[in-house]
């Protein structure tokens, strides 16, 4: 049975819609899948009537965002109940913070001469499907792309929209603490995503995970696509350090770019799979290095 903790639909910055995202990951021999989207449950529905038609097991997920010591976090619950009115609050504080995060990135990119961002980012947005959630960070990417601001997505990120850049908006998100708190209050295994993608120097990020695991974090991502086997040694350290469990996941957004369904290293052996909490029969993450 494969397995895929992290993906992402047209529910928030995803390009496939969730059916079609999981039509995919059946395709690609996965079994398991958690959608992950960011800050809504919007897609679970119709992703979860798919994989009932695919007899597939579709896992509850979200990534949330947060921020701590001045730093956007994401946080990835699952297996969580979506029922719980505390959540649902949190989901509307959060689409309504990416409301006015999206506003006030189109104020600040026609501030530097590119106007009609948040209206041209949400019509591409739409090109994807239909969603009712703020237009996210990869679609101003592919405006500024379609305007000739920038030559590609990449330039977008490095020049206006990554970290430390004017795109890097943190104060419409809860503190990390607030998070995990509410993803606890709905019964949810807890991750934090991709700790190596946050810009932090090495005690920084040790001191991150400490706080993590202090606010009732059960895991860390160790393998997120596949990234260097450097960094997923270090984070496994980090894990045998705070006797914290590991997961890992592709963080599919589109095909054909820096991930695909699937692909993800191994997590070694004698680290405990956050997988295996989830009533699966069998749990083995695969990697499948080589595979289109």
């Amino acid at each position: 049975m494969t397995v895929d903790l992290h993906c992402h639909s047209t529910a928030s910055d995803g390009t496939l819609t969730p059916s079609a995202l999981v039509e995919r990951a059946h395709s690609r021999g996965i079994r398991t899948l958690a959608l992950t989207d960011h800050d809504t449950l919007e897609g679970l529905d119709e992703a979860r009537t798919a994989a009932q038609a695919m007899d597939m097991q579709l896992i509850n997920g979200v990534e949330l965002s947060c921020c701590w010591s001045g730093v956007t976090i994401h946080v990835l619950g699952y297996d969580f109940s979506s029922d719980i009115p505390v959540l649902h609050q949190a989901m509307d504080e959060l689409r309504h913070g990416r409301w006015q995060r999206a506003q006030a990135i189109a104020e600040r990119l026609a501030d530097k001469g590119m106007p009609g961002a948040l209206e041209g980012a949400r019509a591409i947005q739409h090109e994807l499907g239909d969603s009712e959630n703020a237009p996210a960070r990869p679609h101003f990417a592919e405006f500024l792309v379609r305007t000739g601001h920038v030559r590609d997505r990449t330039e977008a990120f490095r020049k206006w929209l990554g970290a430390g850049k004017l795109g890097d908006i943190k104060q419409h998100w809860p503190t990390l603490e607030q998070t995990v708190a509410t993803l606890r209050t709905a019964g949810a295994w807890i991750s934090l995503a991709h700790p190596w993608q946050y810009e932090l120097t090495n005690s920084k990020r040790r001191r991150l995970v400490l706080a993590f695991a202090q606010a009732g974090g059960h895991a860390l991502e160790v393998a997120n696509g596949m990234q260097p086997l450097q960094q997923v040694g270090a984070l496994s350290k980090l894990i045998r350090e705070f006797g914290l469990m590991a997961s890992a996941g592709s963080d599919f957004h589109t095909p054909s770019l820096w991930s695909e369904l699937g692909v993800y290293r191994p997590l070694p052996d004698d680290l405990p799979a956050l997988c295996r909490r989830f009533r699966l029969d069998r749990c083995r993450l695969l990697s499948e290095q080589g595979a289109a």
